[in-house]
């Protein structure tokens, strides 16, 4: 349905074999260099190719009103498919880096939208880590110094990921809070019935690398659902980090379609990588349930 971009490729593609075409063609012919018989066979593809630019026109152009009803199909029934779809949830955010307000703002509308009780808790961390000072703060206390040293610290992220997500008494998150969160509002105390991430760092090397590789196999191994997200108009993208991670993403989080599918991954729809770009392997939206929603 959403695959005009593909076609724009397919097009820029004919239309530069075209070009290469009907200038090589008038080189070549220029300087005598083809009999009659070829210069036929040449004209003859110039022509062939000109019908394919054509036609991919035409088909882009198709594909493209195709797009703009389906975009406004979403945007006059959003209410209808948002409503109470998320009613009662509360659902936990964590920054990978400094926390973005436009990228928050969305996902607030979303859950707005979609009848959530709102944030149970979000976080923003801090990178890259300070490897010695956290080793210094987990061996000061006797329940914790079992994650002291480099190759703990795939356990560690591993270990606070299950804490987020959980909640409860989070011994992690309370004595490193001061070493790895830069924002934090909520409480750990309540459980998550969903986890939102999203990657604001840039990429991260040696021990804060080990550690960002537990805290996302810390996040899947957590029993609700996890997505990953972006908007259309992010500066860098972490759809393939999350992919490599096996943690669904949504990269059109600032669109109403996308808040869409990320509601429906919040709500346990189908787990993929959806949105606009190249990098939403499994298209603009999870499947939609058929059977109408109670209210």
């Amino acid at each position: 349905m959403f695959d005009l971009r593909y076609h724009v490729a397919s097009l820029a593609a004919v239309f530069l074999a075209l070009v290469i075409g009907i200038l090589v063609g008038v080189g070549i012919s220029d300087r005598g260099y083809v009999d009659r018989a070829q210069r036929g066979l040449l004209e003859q593809r110039i022509a062939k190719l000109q019908g394919d630019l054509g036609d991919a026109r035409t088909h882009a152009d198709n594909l493209a009103a195709q797009q703009r009803a389906t975009q406004a199909f979403v945007t006059d029934t959003y209410p209808e498919l948002m409503a109470n779809r998320l009613r009662g949830k509360s659902i936990a955010l964590v920054f990978l880096g400094p926390s973005d307000a436009h990228v928050r703002v969305s996902l607030q509308q979303a859950l707005a939208d979609a009848g959530a009780s709102g944030w149970v808790r979000v976080r923003a961390l801090k990178f890259p880590l300070d490897i010695p000072q956290l080793d210094n703060t987990l061996a000061g206390d006797p329940a914790l110094a079992r994650y002291v040293g480099d190759a703990r610290l795939p356990a560690l992220g591993k270990s606070l990921a299950e804490e987020f997500a959980a909640g409860g008494k989070a011994p992690l998150w309370s004595t490193l809070a001061e070493q790895i969160v830069a924002e934090r509002t909520g409480s750990e105390g309540r459980p998550a019935d969903g986890v939102i991430v999203v990657r604001t760092a840039a990429r991260q090397y040696d021990g804060t690398a080990r550690f960002l590789a537990g805290f996302y196999s810390g996040l899947i191994a957590a029993p609700v659902p996890v997505v990953g997200v972006e908007t259309t108009d992010a500066s860098r993208s972490s759809v393939k980090v999350f992919q490599r991670n096996g943690i669904s993403s949504v990269d059109d989080i600032d669109e109403p379609i996308g808040r869409f599918a990320l509601t429906l991954l919040l709500d346990g729809a189908k787990a993929g990588h959806y949105g606009v770009k190249t990098s939403a392997a499994d298209g603009v939206l999870p499947p939609l349930e058929t059977a109408p929603r109670s209210g």
